[in-house]
């Protein structure tokens, strides 16, 4: 099989990073604590990638907008209508797990 182009590469990891973030967007009750014990990253986390990458590349995102690209929806929002309070085993677990950076 041929090589792939820079190009092409690109092209699939931004499909794959549409669906990620689709998939995130139908699954509200995954919650971003979980996603952090279970992987190591959340919604967040995208929303700061996706925001780094636009200050990287010069574009005019803010915040707020990358938030609203990765939940689908204004970060307040969401929260209000799918996040529920950290059990005790949840915020133990992260504390645990934490990154280090």
């Amino acid at each position: 099989m041929d090589e792939l182009t820079k190009e092409q590469q690109t092209e699939l990891e931004a499909a794959a990073f549409r669906r990620l973030v689709s998939h995130l967007q139908h699954r509200p009750d995954v919650q971003n604590i979980d996603l952090m014990n279970l992987a190591g990253f959340c919604r967040n986390c995208l929303s700061n990638w996706y925001l780094e990458a636009a200050s990287q590349a010069g574009l005019p995102v803010t915040k707020d907008k990358s938030r609203e690209a990765v939940y689908g929806m204004p970060y307040d929002d969401w929260k209000k209508l799918h996040q529920r309070e950290a059990s005790s085993d949840q915020q133990a677990a992260f504390e645990v797990n934490r990154p280090k950076e």
